[in-house]
Formats: structure tokens, C-alpha cells, sequence
């Protein structure tokens, strides 16, 4: 059957389109992506003001229409931090739902770094290991560890790129001390966790998704998306910690110019960067694996495993009936 995943995020909104069925490894066939950037259009009071709320709706029609025309049976509509954290997170869904008919599911973030971690094990399989995931969204950094398909431990931080580009780093450039003041809260939040993951021992494999990491991967000298799925793309902590200071000093128009950079990505490339950087060292990361599969395939998976759960004849009792 063909799906469609509604991904109403902090930088975009994003339809994925596959071809999947249960068993088999969900193949993309469209994209269609808009820029809203919600994390950066909140009010003084948490809120998202009514354009942004008039500018999701007209975007969410859009991705409708793009469904329609590609033949998907089912759309699986969900929300991350920007609209869970809005103080008027329930007059927003509830116009959206009333004006597009879409009903969005709030994901909290835990289930973001659960569903993440399951995507990011279904495309290493098992002989992984221990994974430790990172993932850096728009509005929130996630963090899961384990060696199954459910992690062992999962959080999520509010060290979101374009949040912390909006809050801490005015300028273009930001001033040093604006940056030194960013660099700190970054590395206070996430050493409060460190200890939460520690517990369960040295991870085998850890990997990042998101599409901070594949820019910082791409400048620090990764294959290009160009070249495919299936080439491996790592991040070194020591070509991180090279490039943020040279990100630091760039302007956003030159960051645009670098290779992988988009120019809507180019804002928060800098905030992305401190915040990779400090989970690498944190956690003692010299070297992470970016990964294709994120969200969008994790909420793919889960709707696939509970069709193929339906689906499955009884098992027989007998192994004369195998």
C-alpha cells in the first residue's frame, strides 16, 4: 500500500510518501516539504501567533493536495516540539483539524527518540549492538540508548537548532560572548543526562540522525546525498571541533555557500553544531555514523508492525504443520 507520513516539525512540514508493506523495507516514492520554521515564529508568550497558525494550515492543505495526486490510502499526520510546547498547542490543532480535517497526533519526546531508535536498529540490524542515538531537530535534541528495539533509556532536551539560534544568538555573526553563553547551557543540559545512560555501559555503535548531522557530516569532507543511501557517512568529534569556529565566524551567507548547506539550514547551522559537539564529548564520542532513517520511517515501522500483527495467520502447534 502506499502511506504517507505528515511530519508537522519546528523547521518544516514534511510528506513522505512510501510504497510499503508488512515485512518489507518501506521505498520511498515522493517528498514534498515546506519551510514554516515554528520553533522561531512563537510568540512572547509561548504561542504560535495566527499566521504562523494560517501558514501551517495553507501548508497542510498543500501536502493534502500532493497525497491526493500521488495516490496514498492513509496519511499517518503527527507533531513534534514546536506544537507540543505552544501554549495554545489545542486552538492550534484544533484549527487545523477543523479547517483541513488532518487530526495531528502530539508526539511527546520520549516517543520521538523512541520511534528514532527504532528506525535507526531496523536499518543496522541486530549485529549493531548497544546503539546510542542522537538526533537534533529543529526544537529538541533526543537521546536513546539500548540493544533491542526499544531503547533502554530515552530523553529529550530542549536543544532544538532553530530554538536556540532564536533565543541565544543574535547577530550575523553572534558576538563571542553570546556563543560562549549558548556553548555553556548546551553542555549543563546535557551532562545532567550523561549519567542516565552511563549505567548501561559503552554503547557498540552510535549514530546520528537528522539533518544537522548530515550537513556538519557533509563539510567535514562526507560522501554527498548525490552519491546515496547506502555510502557511509561519519561525523569525527576532531573535524566538529575544527568547524565551530569557523562556523562561528562565518555569516549565514557564507555558511549557505558551504557544501550539504541549504540556505534555510544555514541560520541554526552554527547552534546544531555546538550542540553535536558537546553530546560527541559528553558521551566521549570520537566518531558517529549518520543514518538515512529517523522519525518519519520509526512512525512508518510501528504502523507496519501492528498491520503485519493483524494480519499474521495463527501459528501452528504442530512443527508437522511448518
Amino acid at each position: 500500500m502506499r502511506l504517507g507520513v505528515l511530519d508537522v516539525g519546528s523547521n518544516t512540514v514534511h510528506l513522505l510518501v512510501v510504497d510499503a508493506h508488512p515485512g518489507a523495507r518501506p521505498l520511498p516514492a515522493h517528498s514534498h516539504k515546506a519551510d514554516l520554521r515554528l520553533a522561531q515564529l512563537l510568540e512572547d508568550d509561548g504561542s504560535i501567533g495566527t499566521a504562523g497558525v494560517d501558514q501551517l494550515i495553507t501548508i497542510v492543505h498543500e501536502a493534502l493536495q500532493a497525497a491526493e495526486d500521488k495516490g496514498v490510502e492513509e496519511i499517518l499526520p503527527f507533531a513534534t516540539s514546536a506544537v507540543r510546547e505552544a501554549t495554545n498547542a489545542d486552538d492550534v490543532l484544533a484549527r487545523v483539524r477543523a479547517e483541513t480535517g488532518v487530526e495531528l497526533r502530539v508526539l511527546t519526546g520520549e516517543q520521538e527518540a523512541r520511534l528514532t531508535f527504532l528506525a535507526v536498529r531496523r536499518w543496522f540490524g541486530w549485529s549493531a549492538g548497544k546503539l546510542l542515538v542522537l538526533d537534533i531537530g529543529g526544537g529538541s535534541l533526543e537521546i536513546a540508548f539500548g540493544i533491542d528495539e526499544e531503547p533502554d533509556a530515552a530523553v529529550s532536551l530542549p536543544l532544538g537548532a532553530g530554538r536556540l539560534t532564536a533565543a541565544w544568538l543574535p547577530g550575523d555573526p553572534p558576538g563571542p560572548d553570546a556563543i560562549r553563553a549558548l556553548r555553556r547551557h548546551v553542555r549543563a543540559r546535557i551532562a545532567r543526562t550523561v549519567g542516565e545512560f552511563s549505567r548501561f555501559g559503552a554503547p557498540d555503535h552510535v549514530v546520528a540522525t537528522s539533518k544537522t548531522f548530515k550537513q556538519l557530516a557533509r563539510i567535514g569532507g562526507a560522501a554527498r546525498s548525490a552519491d546515496g543511501l547506502y555510502v557511509q557517512r561519519d561525523l569525527k568529534r576532531e573535524s566538529l571541533e575544527a568547524w565551530v569556529p569557523r562556523l562561528a565566524s562565518m555569516t549565514i551567507a557564507e555558511r549557505s555557500e558551504l557544501p550539504g548547506v541549504s540556505d534555510g539550514r544555514a541560520g541554526q547551522l552554527l547552534a546544531g553544531a555546538l550542540v553535536a559537539e558537546g553530546a560527541m564529548d559528553l558521551f566521549g564520542v570520537e566518531t558517529v555514523e549518520v543514518c538515512p532513517w529517523a522519525l518519519r520511517e520509526g512512525i512508518i515501522l510501528r504502523k507496519l508492525d501492528r498491520m503485519g500483527t493483524t494480519m499474521t495467520p495463527a501459528m501452528p502447534t504442530d512443527l508437522a504443520d511448518l
